[in-house]
């Protein structure tokens, strides 16, 4: 029997860009001593006080079909968490639960587009984008931002781009890159979609991982909440990844629509998992900033240890629980630097090429082990970085 040819093309020909991640697991299960620096997981674990919380409202009962798109007192604390980091007035009838953000970026792309429109992502970006906009039957096209700009999106790019887009996907705080969109470009984005008729998703998951300047929601900007699907989620900010409990907040218009879409494909989140992440979101900001704090420190011991070398170059990072880091001066690409340093110093870190063209000769290094270890990798990283730079001066 012949698959579709939608879920046949959602790679489009090519690979998951994780192959280095999976190479590093194996040397793992085969009993090699790996220092993972790959994947978004946070070495603490959700916190006893939510599982607890978790596992009360599961022996209560709350085990059947839970209520879509979400529990009401659930949606009345997103739209009040929303409100109150973006400005923007929000209510229950904006949101809408999902299990996880991975499925509220699909779902949004339904709302958007239409069979063969063109979806909008900017390149570097997190290595699902494509995949999911081409899961939806849509055309994935993505608009280059430059590592000599600071991977801030190139407006004229995207302008040109947008003449015959339906939607852009934008996120900030950025994965890979740590990069935290400007004012500018932000307005410059809100113009663009609003003289080119394109919705905007705004990937948001890292908006409590700030770690310079501040975070901005283009929600907030004139004339954009009528044309916007905010993306948000508890894995990053509460350290609750695996519970996979996400929203999408939007015109009530689209939710009451993406309701309906969640009726006829996952039919909404377990009822205790929704308890347990109203319970972490009444701890309110200061639980937000006592799980962000540890990237804090290690981003700005990175920064220290980067200083006064050439071989690695950190892109400043604003926030989110990554650095990415310019590796070009090996002579190397990011995926063969990438493969070298888990071959020979054993430590795993992603290759810039797997979030598109535009980090191509970078790589990203994920924040996500204890100090006193991140710290000793990131030294043999830059060390490893100098010999091969090295080795390329004297051949």
């Amino acid at each position: 029997m012949q698959l579709s040819t939608r879920i046949q093309n959602i790679l489009d020909g090519g690979d998951d860009g994780w192959g280095v991640f999976y190479k590093a697991r194996a040397m793992k299960h085969a009993g090699v001593d790996v220092t993972e620096l790959t994947i978004g997981e946070h070495d603490i674990r959700t916190d006893p006080s939510i599982l607890d919380a978790m596992h009360k409202a599961a022996l209560g009962g709350h085990t059947g079909y839970a209520d879509i798109p979400g529990t009401p007192t659930l949606r009345d604390a997103v739209a009040a968490r929303v409100e109150a980091k973006s400005g923007v007035p929000t209510t229950r009838s904006n949101v809408l639960i999902t299990p996880g953000g991975q499925a509220a970026l699909f779902a949004a792309h339904m709302a958007a587009c239409d069979e063969g429109d063109t979806a909008l992502f900017i390149d570097p970006h997190y290595a699902t984008y494509p995949g999911t906009v081409r899961a939806v039957g849509a055309k994935a096209v993505s608009v280059s931002a430059r590592s000599s700009e600071g991977f801030q999106p190139d407006l004229a790019a995207l302008g040109q781009a947008a003449k015959t887009a339906k939607s852009l996907l934008i996120n900030t705080p950025n994965n890979p890159t740590g990069v935290i969109y400007s004012d500018a470009s932000l307005q410059g984005i809100a113009e663009i979609c609003q003289h080119e008729d394109l919705w905007l998703i705004s990937d948001e998951v890292y908006d409590s991982q700030v770690w310079a300047g501040a975070h901005q929601s283009p929600r907030a900007l004139p004339g954009m909440a009528e044309r916007t699907l905010v993306v948000g989620s508890m894995s990053k900010s509460h350290a609750m990844t695996g519970s996979r409990l996400g929203w999408i907040v939007g015109p009530e218009a689209a939710i009451a629509h993406l309701a309906t879409l969640a009726i006829n494909t996952n039919y909404g989140v377990a009822g205790f998992i929704q308890d347990a992440a109203l319970f972490a979101l009444k701890q309110g900001a200061g639980f937000e900033a006592k799980i962000a704090e540890p990237f804090r420190r290690r981003r700005d011991a990175a920064t220290t240890l980067f200083r006064g070398q050439e071989a690695a170059l950190l892109i400043p990072s604003g926030g989110a629980m990554y650095l990415m880091v310019d590796i070009r001066a090996t002579g190397l690409s990011g995926e063969e630097f990438a493969l070298r340093l888990l071959d020979e110093e054993h430590i795993a870190v992603m290759p810039g090429e797997s979030f598109g063209r535009a980090a191509a000769g970078h790589i990203r290094i994920a924040m996500t082990i204890e100090d006193d270890k991140f710290q000793e990798a990131v030294e043999r990283l830059i060390r490893f970085a100098g010999e091969l730079a090295l080795e390329g001066e004297h051949a």
